[in-house]
This record gives structure tokens, C-alpha cells and sequence, in this order.
């Protein structure tokens, strides 16, 4: 698989609920999360489900723009709650691959499906379904260092799926 996209957004909450704070630059911290999210502080709403793939979220922007294209559903990138919006990435298909954001390293652990909770937060019926198997990755951390807004998301070098019909 070949792609090179970049970072358009970079968001981070400090507990669950609070408002996303839009950043150009964070520090990413193998195995934890990003620097001031709630998740890397063990904060977040869904904490006590903590795995690896809650150290970060990534969204596309195309899949905001097709929803609003779509439904007239407008999200601007900190709303949709993923911490990286990114562009010209393929999400769904890193899961169980490994990537690069910048000089950071990531692996896809899965899909990060809409739910209940967003949908209530935001006040948008239908958000579930506009964006069911759209709305994200979850990721884990692997070698850290900063995140930039601009930065280029790619495979990572030599990562090939272990096992292809392993979803992780």
C-alpha cells in the first residue's frame, strides 16, 4: 500500500467532555497518548476501556466533507473528538499496519465506529449512521516524538501485516 497524506488538525481534550483544543504541535508518548489529551491522562470518557488503540484518533477530512456533502451535516475537524485529521490517508486500511506521522510511529489497532455518546453530545440525529465505518482509526503509539499540523502520514517503512486476516 502506497500513500503519503499530512495532517490537517491536531486536537486534544483534558477530560471527558471538555472542549477540543486545537494545537499546531503535540507530543506523542509511545504507549500513552498525546501530551494534555484525556486519554493519555486516563480521563476520557471511555478510560476504563483504556487499550492501546485510545492513545490517539485519526479522522479524514474527506469523510467530514462527504457528510456534509451527503447530509448537510457540517463538523469542523474538532468536533468529530479524533485527535489527528488528516488528508489523503486511507484509514480504514491501516488497521493492523503501521505508519508514520511525521517522525512519529503508529500501528491501526481499528476502527473508531460513531457512538451513542458523540451523537448525544453533538446533538445530531442520524450521526451514528452518517458516520458508520467512517469515522476514524484508532492507533497506539509506538515510537513517539512531536506531531505537527503539515506533517506527511505514510506506511511505515518494511510494515506489512502479519497475519492479512488479522484485523488488529
Amino acid at each position: 500500500m502506497t500513500f503519503r497524506g499530512e495532517v490537517v488538525a491536531i486536537h486534544v481534550a483534558t477530560e471527558a467532555g471538555a472542549p477540543m483544543t486545537e494545537l499546531d504541535v503535540v507530543e506523542a508518548i509511545a504507549g500513552r497518548g498525546l501530551a494534555g489529551d484525556r486519554y493519555a491522562d486516563a480521563s476520557g470518557t471511555f478510560s476504563e476501556k483504556l487499550s492501546a488503540g485510545r492513545q490517539v484518533t485519526l479522522i479524514e477530512s474527506e469523510a467530514l466533507d462527504a457528510i456534509a456533502a451527503e447530509q448537510g451535516i457540517e463538523l469542523a475537524p474538532g468536533e468529530s473528538r479524533r485527535n489527528l485529521t488528516t488528508r489523503g490517508v486511507p484509514l480504514n486500511h491501516l488497521v493492523g499496519r503501521e505508519f508514520t506521522v511525521g517522525g512519529v510511529r503508529m500501528r491501526g489497532v481499528g476502527l473508531c465506529e460513531p457512538c451513542g455518546h458523540l451523537q448525544r453530545k453533538l446533538e445530531i440525529d442520524q450521526l451514528v449512521q452518517t458516520l458508520a465505518h467512517r469515522a476514524g482509526l484508532k492507533a497506539e503509539i509506538v515510537d513517539g516524538g512531536a506531531i505537527r499540523t503539515g506533517d506527511a502520514i505514510e506506511p511505515a517503512p518494511g510494515h506489512q501485516r502479519a497475519d492479512p486476516g488479522d484485523p488488529r
